[in-house]
């Protein structure tokens, strides 16, 4: 007696019957090859949808409608907010940023510290001239020059140079207007 080595292609597929199975056989180079279309009894144990407990979804930090309100998700109106400083509040950052900051020894404290921020609340009392202040801090020093430059942007990319490249292959007598940069 043979055993059978090969699996039945067509044991666990749909077969056409009636009119279909004549028009198949009429039609079809190899009658015996499967349609490819599985038995749904057979082939999918258990069936789709036959189970009878639901899915529930665990519940989370973000399911608790109390711990998740709606403006915290909503980010279609996250928009920028908008920061707005004076001519007299920029005048007097200026004016911190341009002294020269002593630094509090170890001893002195808290008391050294409290003492430098009302003398700061005192000086920052009148309204100060931003013109006047930046006057004064470019008068006494130089703010930039070749070896202190203002901020840049920062880029992600390189800033491209032109740099001449070798000619395009052409006709040494022809005209030829072309420059090629890399």
């Amino acid at each position: 007696m043979a055993t059978k080595k090969a699996a039945e292609s067509t044991l666990y597929h749909v077969h056409p019957k009636g009119f279909w199975k004549k028009f198949r056989d009429a039609v079809v180079v190899n009658p015996e090859i499967s349609s490819g279309i599985p038995v749904a009894g057979i082939n999918r144990w258990p069936p789709p949808a036959s189970r009878p407990e639901k899915y529930s979804t665990p519940a989370t930090k973000a399911s608790d409608p109390a711990q998740n309100p709606y403006w915290k998700r909503d980010v279609r109106r996250a928009y920028p907010q908008l920061s707005v400083v004076t001519q007299s509040q920029l005048a007097t950052l200026l004016v911190q940023q341009s002294e020269a900051k002593a630094v509090p020894a170890p001893s002195e404290g808290k008391e050294a510290e409290n003492v430098e921020k009302s003398d700061l609340l005192a000086k920052s009392s009148e309204p100060l001239d931003l013109s006047a202040v930046i006057a004064t801090i470019t008068s006494t020093k130089k703010v930039y020059d070749e070896s202190n430059l203002p901020p840049t942007l920062p880029t992600a990319f390189k800033r491209w140079r032109p740099e001449l490249a070798p000619d395009a292959p052409h006709d040494p007598n022809a005209y030829f207007p072309m420059v090629l940069y890399k």
